[in-house]
């Protein structure tokens, strides 16, 4: 029965393990994703495509809202994790406690055990309000993953603003670029 007890909460940290590193490579995929909206933007203003512009926009907003939905639940996950480790714990302890407190029982006057008694039964109250709190921050925090990103103006001109410093570098390199085809369209027509 300890053995099965043991493989089941491995089998359950695996799990855990393998959620957390599913979420990981969700927000190296988002990372990755970012970068071709990015370029996308960037390349669409330098050649003044106002549509394609707004369409790569619109992802990169989307991803980057993602992207902090995955940290959020990766985040929440952790917290939770660690939560249940110390709820179980709690448990242990108190399960402990409680065969010990029968142990004292046995050997101590009744009179005695009932202060014991009255604090356990206060541990257990408070694992029942921990319960309880927790159910209420997963509530909460399932409500924020449900609700969109609309982005407000200052991020909006943030994205815009990273998205013009890409192709401000970029256009000194199409300037100079540019300048070399105009030279050669020169030669050429000049039969050199």
């Amino acid at each position: 029965m300890f053995r099965n007890k043991v493989t089941k909460e491995i089998e359950k940290k695996q799990v855990a393990r393998r959620a957390i590193l599913s979420m990981e490579r969700q927000i190296v995929k988002l990372e990755e994703q970012k970068k071709v909206y990015i370029n996308a933007a960037k390349t669409a203003k330098l050649q003044g495509l106002e549509s394609q512009y707004n369409l790569a926009m619109s992802g990169l907003r989307m991803t980057i809202s993602q992207q902090k939905r995955v940290y959020e639940m990766k985040l929440n996950f952790e917290i939770t994790t660690q939560m249940k480790d110390m709820s179980m714990m709690t448990t242990e302890f108190l399960k402990g406690m409680g065969s010990l407190s029968r142990e004292m029982l046995k050997l101590t006057d009744q009179k005695e055990f009932s202060n014991v008694q009255k604090n356990f039964e206060a541990a257990m109250t408070g694992v029942e309000i921990q319960t309880e709190q927790m159910e209420e921050f997963l509530d909460e925090t399932q409500a924020a993953f449900e609700s969109n990103f609309t982005g407000t103006a200052g991020e909006k001109r943030e994205l815009e603003q990273l998205i013009e410093n890409e192709a401000a570098s970029d256009e000194l390199s199409v300037d100079g670029i540019d300048r070399e085809l105009a030279e050669i369209r020169k030669k050429i027509d000049a039969g050199i």
